[in-house]
């Protein structure tokens, strides 16, 4: 008997482990429609202190109508009595009274009206406040939650010889080697071209006064120190 508690001690132990981790997996989804379901009771309880405000007002309303029948019947009773209408300023007495005491009834739910408008609102900002901690608190749960997702990728990538970063990492730097090789390539045969190459050689052919270069130099010489003599023979005199 003993083992199958055992047993179904463990099972439920299970059981809550596995609920406990559905939560936290979705802890921020769960969190959110707390948050949604929060600001819906909310916007109910708005709607319920404007139905304790609307009835403040009409409790106000009819606090003044009375006191104003109160008065109107005060002022019959009096002209009741200068006419010698005692009967009938007993009766209007009696209406007095009765609207006295529907007058304090009023005062009295007007009173409470008052406390519970005041009750409310505070409630209602208050739960406000609390939605715009909640607010920013999954904020900032989500965004460390995402931070710490892509920390963790990139440290299991990391983590190991054959990971996908590493290998990019790895292939870009044979890139760059093999970019770096082809242009030490290029830069030798440019040297060599310049010292075994015709490059090479038209420069010696240059240098030695030899070529179409040295003859176009040589005829622009000449033509240049012809103009020179011209220029310094004084023009015959008649």
């Amino acid at each position: 008997m003993s083992v199958i508690k055992r047993v179904v001690t463990l099972l439920r132990g299970s059981v809550r482990e596995i609920g406990e981790s559905v939560v936290d997996a979705n802890a921020t989804r769960i969190y959110e429609q707390e948050i949604v379901d929060a600001k819906h009771s909310i916007e109910t309880a708005r709607g319920d202190l404007t139905l304790v405000m609307a009835k403040e007002m009409q409790s106000a309303r009819e606090i003044e109508r009375l006191k104003q029948e109160v008065g109107r019947y005060e002022t019959l009773a009096v002209e009741a009595l200068d006419k010698s209408h005692e009967q009938l300023a007993e009766e209007v007495a009696g209406k007095v009274g009765a609207l006295e005491h529907e007058l304090a009834e009023q005062t009295k739910a007007h009173a409470a009206y008052a406390v519970q408008v005041v009750k409310l609102k505070d409630l209602v900002r208050t739960a406000e406040q609390r939605i715009r901690e909640h607010e920013r608190e999954i904020a900032i749960a989500k965004t460390t939650e995402s931070v710490y997702r892509a920390t963790r990728s990139i440290s299991e990538n990391l983590g190991h010889g054959g990971s996908n970063l590493l290998n990019a990492r790895q292939s870009l730097e044979r890139i760059k080697r093999r970019h770096e090789e082809l242009a030490d390539r290029m830069t030798a045969a440019d040297h060599l071209d310049a010292e075994f190459g015709d490059t090479a050689l038209e420069r010696k052919l240059r240098d030695a006064g030899i070529g179409d270069g040295a003859d176009r130099q040589r005829a622009a010489m000449a033509r240049i120190r012809a103009r020179q003599q011209a220029s310094a023979v004084p023009p015959a005199t008649e």
